[in-house]
C-alpha cells in the first residue's frame, strides 16, 4: 500500500513540473532574461525543495505524527489531489499570461484572466501548491506538515506584492481585485 502512495505522490509532482516547464516553452512571448545571484539563489532553493521533497516520498516515515496514519494518509491524498488539479488547472487557464512573477516582469501581450478559478480567486496557483504540500505532508504522516504552515504567511506576502506590482502595470488589475477574492472562493 505504501509504495502506491509513494509512487502517486511523486508522479503527481512530476506531472506538476512537467505542465509548467511544457506550458512556459509554449509561450508567445518570451520574457528578457534576467540574471542576478538573488534570482539564481531562489531558483536554486526551489529545484533544492523540490529535490528534498521527490526524496522525502520514498523515505521511510520522517518526523511521523501516528502509529496509525491510514487516515490521516487517506486525508492527506484527498488534499494533495485537490491541490494538485486547482494548481494545474489554473496554470492551464493562464495559458500564454504566465509570467515567472520573481523577475518583475509584465509582458507586453499579457492581460487579466478572470474565468475558471480565476473568476472566484486571484492566487489559485499558490492555493493549489499549498494545498499539494499539505496533502503530501499529512499522506506522509509527517511533522514536515507544520512547514507548509510557516510557508503560508509567505506566500501571502509574495501575493500581496505581485497584486502590488500587477496593478501598477497590467490594465483592469485593479477591477478585478474589487471583483474576486486573493485566496478563498467568496471569503478572503
Amino acid at each position: 500500500m505504501m509504495l502506491v502512495l509513494q509512487t502517486y505522490l511523486f508522479f503527481g509532482l512530476i506531472f506538476h513540473k512537467v505542465v509548467w516547464e511544457v506550458l512556459r516553452k509554449k509561450g508567445k512571448e518570451k520574457p528578457v532574461e534576467i540574471k542576478s545571484f538573488s534570482l539564481t539563489a531562489v531558483k536554486a532553493t526551489k529545484v533544492g525543495i523540490l529535490l528534498g521533497i521527490l526524496l522525502q516520498i520514498w523515505l521511510p516515515h520522517v518526523l511521523p505524527i501516528s502509529a496509525e496514519p491510514f487516515l490521516l494518509q487517506v486525508g492527506g491524498v484527498v488534499i494533495y489531489t485537490i491541490g494538485l488539479m486547482i494548481a494545474v488547472a489554473a496554470r492551464f487557464q493562464l495559458g500564454d499570461n504566465w509570467a515567472n512573477i520573481e523577475t518583475g516582469q509584465v509582458l507586453s501581450l499579457q492581460k487579466v484572466v478572470a474565468k475558471g478559478v480565476y473568476a472566484y480567486v486571484r492566487h489559485p496557483i499558490y492555493i493549489g501548491d499549498l494545498l499539494l504540500l499539505l496533502g503530501l505532508e499529512l499522506a506522509l504522516n509527517s511533522w514536515l506538515v507544520l512547514g507548509v504552515l510557516i510557508l503560508a504567511p509567505i506566500v501571502m506576502l509574495k501575493a500581496i506584492k505581485e497584486e502590488r506590482m500587477l496593478a501598477d502595470t497590467l490594465p483592469g488589475y485593479g477591477a478585478y481585485c474589487e471583483r474576486s477574492k486573493r485566496f478563498i472562493p467568496f471569503v478572503f
